[in-house]
């Protein structure tokens, strides 16, 4: 049976994280944050003292991650690496530092291929990442590649951090997304960048809730719809 799949492929910052989570919601979907991924490989490499270029190191990491995706006491999504909760730790700016570079490593991305694809499952599943489209489900029968301005994905950080208590610097952090964006593009596997047949949307001035809901309405018109 065909399991049809959503994927918002896009830069850090865009808000294709949130806006994946609330479409999977919608639908009724599965939902994958491949990024979690990366940002776990690179967690668990730092974690044991790992060099970032060890890449016999890291991408045997990458094969033999002990993770397990769940539910909180509350309900939110939650994950565990070798059994620890670190939903707070993949989240600062050094793990996704770490994760654009563990993540252009040929090796650790074959490692987690599998893994990933092994989230479609009936009724479907929405994708979020940076390579969904172009490698991971490249028979995905909706693609979106979800962008925005450097300097507002930048201010976007910046209020998180914010919000969260944390001291951050808004030219420092423009730089750093600049730097991981060019890091991202320019990987020799599975470069950043939109699926020839993705719709490109661009949210920098856009509510969350216009982009769900352009990305909705073009799911419906090719017959994708939330489970009754």
């Amino acid at each position: 049976m065909f399991v049809p799949v959503i994927t918002l492929d896009g830069p850090g910052g865009s808000g294709k994280g949130t806006v994946s989570r609330l479409l999977a919601e919608r639908l009724g979907w599965s939902f994958l944050d491949s990024g979690a991924l990366y940002r776990l490989v690179a967690l668990g490499a730092l974690r044991r003292g790992m060099a970032l270029d060890d890449v016999a190191g890291v991408s045997g990491l990458a094969r033999h991650l002990d993770v397990c995706f769940e539910l909180d006491e509350a309900g939110a999504p939650a994950v565990r690496l070798d059994g620890d909760r670190v939903g707070g730790e993949l989240r600062t700016e050094a793990c996704g530092d770490a994760a654009s570079k563990v993540a252009a490593i040929p090796e650790v991305r074959q490692a987690l291929l599998d893994r990933q694809r092994d989230f479609r499952s009936a009724p479907g599943l929405v994708a979020d990442g940076r390579d969904m489209g172009t490698v991971v489900f490249p028979d995905a029968p909706l693609k979106v590649f979800l962008t925005a301005d450097t300097e507002e994905r930048a201010r976007r950080r910046y209020l998180q951090l914010k919000e969260q208590g944390l001291n951050a610097n808004l030219p420092a952090l423009i730089e750093e997304l600049a730097e991981r964006d060019r890091r991202d593009a320019e990987r020799a596997v599975a470069p950043l960048r939109p699926a020839e047949d993705a719709i490109e949307v661009n949210s920098t001035h856009m509510s969350i809730d216009a982009v769900l809901n352009e990305i909705l309405a073009l799911a419906a018109q090719r017959g994708l719809k939330a489970v009754p």
